[in-house]
């Protein structure tokens, strides 16, 4: 019966019972046909299915050999090795199930005239390779190369690894995984479809949870569906019936996530909406149509991966649940590194067990956390090689399993470049969905969220002090920013202080603590160390006020910070953070002099205090000079950029940036001198206060400035 006219099929016309034997013929007819096809051209078959499948799907296959078989055409002998005693066990016979089997097969192979259908009904048994060959499995190996006259059907469960010497001797092979959609309508009676509606079964709703089994444990369930109580007309009760469908086929070893994309996660408002509008959205809308056409066209649409990439610690992994909640999916977490072996095959191997465990507990979202660890770019990793098989396995996974399967794949990775382009190309992963560090309106947003789930009632004082404060490097040495794990760390640390003290009284000190990750020993200035920090981050704060393209000081302090600076000027964003001009970068690197300058000025030397200063001043000369063509000397010529870094460039060429980069330094530097000698004055009051309060915010840096 093919869905097509209508979505919903009247219950009258379900069967009114159904044996497991009837169900495998149904859902598993075009597995039978290919197998009994393959058998009967004289190929040798591995059926790959689950442990409680197999005998069912045995009995199909030597029916349709049987039913064949009448008439002129001779039906094969099939011989069963299955380890079971014979009625009359024979003398020196083996005594265990393996020893059995290897008889079994052993009289079946050397035995036999003429040809002969084989069934290894247990082959992974007899052959596994969990804990090595077993003595059964070194001595059945040349036996099945011995005769080339028989046939040989194996059945293997998935679970159970076999060696590829083995599986060398099937020409054909055949993995049976889940259940056909259209099969469903002859699957479910009429009892069972009553528990979920009294008057017509809706297959399309019941697949979404189902997809993934095979046609037994699939009777087994909808067996204890139909002794639930039934529906009354007019009360649909498939909600509840799949809710406990749902329980059932999630299975233990998987997440089913409760996370809502609006309520657990703040900002990000465009990947919100691109979620929705290109997966989300699509779904919720085939869950609605009405004809079978309709619905397979729709799922044709629908995207098989998604990559999001960006730095470590926004979020990545938490979307990819945010959208398995919607789906009502399982999710899976897989480690790039950890699907890798050193043995042959086995990474291919492990790719395809996630698959099929993924296709069991449909719908299942899997993710594979540091997808490049096995997906590089090709030419820019030296591994063993594997990496390359690796990609084309996931290639073929994701090519292989149903359209009507709910079935999404995410990667996650810190560096898109280094992704293997081969995965990139639309109809793979169709998406590529950038989770940058959080702006200022999304860090609002997610100190919001977790204000209201930690209970700390912030002030909205407090959180913009926050929301300032995590505006730039969270990590000076690797040139890390903030993301959202920063912020939930740091309301956290307020509510474990709150618990400690009894009080929700939190200060802007107690923000700048909560800031502080690592635990560096206390720092105790003299008073002439503490006024060279003073003069210093005046020099920065100074020239912030008075430069037309810098963005003003809204904090100053000379206390340490929460990277063990022994002091700090917190500035404005910029009002155009994403049309940033030569103008505003020189005077980034005339206000990043400052403190240097403001030392030599007064003291007549400088201290180790400007080292960060002067790397971040250099970083953007460099920037301005090789990358956006903003130096004079060298004019729009850049540097352009490889997969393995910058383009090589010669000695000449190296000596002119050098030169270039050097006079937009020297330049800066005499503006910046100019200046803070212009405003001396003004100068050694700020240091003053800086001195006495320690701390200046926005407002002390207002009414100073009216002042002076």
């Amino acid at each position: 019966m093919r869905l097509t006219s209508r979505r919903n099929v009247p219950v009258d016309s379900l069967p009114t019972d159904l044996r497991p034997e009837d169900a495998v013929e149904v859902a598993c007819a075009a597995d039978a046909a290919f197998i009994e096809s393959r058998l009967r051209q004289g190929m040798s078959v591995l059926v790959e299915c689950d442990k409680e499948l197999s005998l069912y799907l045995y009995l199909a296959i030597r029916g349709r050999l049987r039913r064949k078989g009448r008439g002129k055409q001779k039906a094969p002998k099939i011989v069963i090795v299955d380890g079971r005693p014979p009625p009359e066990p024979r003398e020196g016979g083996a005594r265990t199930m393996l020893g059995r089997m290897l008889e079994q097969l052993t009289d079946a192979i050397r035995g036999s005239v003429e040809r002969t259908i084989i069934v290894l009904l247990h082959l992974d048994v007899l052959a596994t390779t969990h804990t090595g060959l077993t003595l059964e499995a070194r001595e059945a190996i040349p036996l099945l190369y011995e005769n080339p006259e028989a046939l040989l059907l194996g059945f293997r469960d998935p679970s159970f690894p076999i060696p590829k010497v083995i599986e060398g001797v099937f020409a054909a092979r055949r993995e049976i995984i889940g259940l056909p959609r259209d099969c469903l309508p002859q699957m479910v009676t009429q009892r069972e479809a009553k528990t979920i509606d009294a008057s017509s079964f809706d297959p399309f709703a019941l697949y979404k949870y189902v997809s993934g089994l095979n046609p037994i444990r699939f009777r087994k369930l909808m067996a204890s569906v139909g002794l639930r109580r039934e529906a009354l007309p007019g009360r649909p009760q498939g909600a509840a019936v799949y809710r406990e469908v749902r329980s059932q086929t999630a299975g233990e070893e998987f997440e089913l996530p409760n996370v809502d994309l609006d309520k657990d996660i703040g900002g990000y408002h465009q990947v919100k909406q691109r979620i929705r509008e290109e997966l989300l959205d699509l779904v919720l809308r085939r869950d609605n149509l009405q004809t079978g056409d309709e619905i397979r066209a729709l799922e044709s649409l629908l995207p098989r991966g998604i990559i999001f990439h960006g730095p470590p610690g926004t979020g990545k992994t938490f979307f990819a649940k945010a959208i398995a909640s919607a789906l009502g999916a399982t999710v899976i977490v897989v480690s790039g590194p950890e699907l890798k072996s050193k043995w042959v095959g086995e990474s291919e191997e492990n790719l395809r067990r996630v698959f099929r465990r993924a296709r069991k507990a449909a719908p299942a979202v899997i993710v594979f956390d540091e997808i490049d660890a096995f997906a590089h770019a090709r030419g820019t990793y030296e591994g063993s090689g594997v990496e390359h098989s690796m990609v084309n396995q996931l290639l073929t996974e994701m090519d292989g399993f149903r359209s009507s399967e709910m079935l999404l794949v995410v990667g996650t990775t810190n560096f898109l470049e280094s992704v293997d382009g081969a995965l990139l190309r639309p109809g793979r992963f169709e998406f590529l969905i950038e989770i940058p560090p959080p702006q200022a309106a999304d860090r609002r947003e997610i100190i919001d969220l977790y204000n209201r789930k930690f209970g700390l009632g912030l002030t909205d004082s407090l959180k913009e002090h926050l929301v300032r404060r995590t505006d730039g490097v969270a990590d000076r040495e690797h040139g890390s920013s903030f993301t959202g794990d920063h912020l939930y760390a740091v309301c956290r640390a307020l509510k474990r202080q709150a618990l400690r003290t009894g009080s929700y009284a939190f200060t802007s000190e107690d923000l700048d603590k909560a800031l502080q990750r690592r635990t560096r020993r206390q720092v105790v200035l003299s008073r002439d160390e503490e006024r060279v920090v003073a003069v210093h981050e005046a020099g920065h704060a100074l020239l912030a006020m008075h430069l037309p393209h810098a963005t003003p000081p809204e904090r100053i302090s000379i206390a340490a910070d929460t990277e063990g600076a022994l002091g700090y000027v917190l500035r404005a964003a910029r009002a155009r953070p994403y049309a940033i001009t030569r103008a505003d970068m020189l005077a980034d690197i005339c206000v990043g002099l400052g403190g240097y300058l403001a030392e030599d000025m007064v003291f007549g030397d400088v201290s180790i205090g400007a080292h960060s200063d002067l790397q971040q001043v250099n970083a953007i000369a460099r920037a301005m000079v090789e990358e956006y063509g903003m130096s004079e000397a060298l004019g729009m010529r850049v540097i352009l950029k490889t997969r393995r870094g910058r383009a090589p460039v010669g000695e000449e060429m190296r000596d002119q940036i050098d030169a270039a980069v050097a006079e937009l330094l020297a330049r800066e530097k005499q503006r910046a001198r100019e200046l803070l000698n212009k405003h001396r004055r003004e100068h050694e009051a700020l240091v003053e206060v800086l001195l006495e309060r320690k701390v200046l915010e926005q407002s002390d840096l207002r009414s100073f400035t009216s002042k002076s």
